[in-house]
């Protein structure tokens, strides 16, 4: 490396990346089923999975604005994926339209003063992000599913209780910052 180069951390070991990515799926796993079954009496497993899998996986910024257009563009916007997803067949309209759903329920549940923020004077003002949720897992369900598809009935439950699934991620994130005094950033990484 040239003397004046930036200096780079190490990249982690992918023995320790796993590690850290299995302790994190274990800790919203066991937020989100203490928190639906126990607190809230749902006991839908396959639901809890969904929702746990989505948090670890929404960890990373990139995940929650990882929906491009074909030139690359990064969408940050529900109007502009809406759009995106109009302009895609099959499964990869699947996958967008749930993102949608996702997109919606994370921001809704664990950060609604955010989302609200995000909408303020941008093209996303004259959404509703709990109606496009329900809507997009909906819409979802019915599309053609790939074999890293989530099944049909899980989309189509994330749908019908998509408001309490909002309040359920809200509680974990209560939980979370009772557990961690952390601030309500510090899980999403860069």
């Amino acid at each position: 490396m040239p003397a004046d180069s930036p200096q780079r951390r190490p990249a982690q070991p992918l023995g320790e990346r796993n590690r850290r990515s299995e302790v994190l799926c274990r800790f919203f796993a066991g937020l989100t089923e203490y928190t639906f079954t126990t607190q809230l009496g749902v006991v839908d497993p396959p639901l809890v999975d969904y929702l746990s899998e989505m948090l670890a996986h929404f960890v990373r910024t990139d995940a929650i604005y990882g929906v491009r257009t074909p030139t690359g563009e990064r969408l940050s916007q529900v109007a502009d994926m809406l759009a995106e997803a109009q302009a895609r067949q099959g499964a990869a309209r699947r996958r967008l339209h749930r993102h949608i759903g996702d997109f919606t329920l994370f921001w809704t549940g664990l950060y609604p003063e955010i989302a609200e923020r995000q909408r303020q004077g941008r093209k996303d003002s004259l959404l509703d992000y709990q109606d496009q949720g329900k809507r997009n897992y909906l819409i979802a369900s019915r599309l053609p599913a790939d074999k890293q598809s989530a099944p049909d009935a899980v989309l189509e439950r994330l749908s019908d209780r998509f408001e309490l699934c909002v309040y359920g991620l809200g509680e974990i994130r209560k939980q979370w910052e009772e557990r961690e005094g952390e601030s309500d950033g510090a899980l999403l990484l860069g």
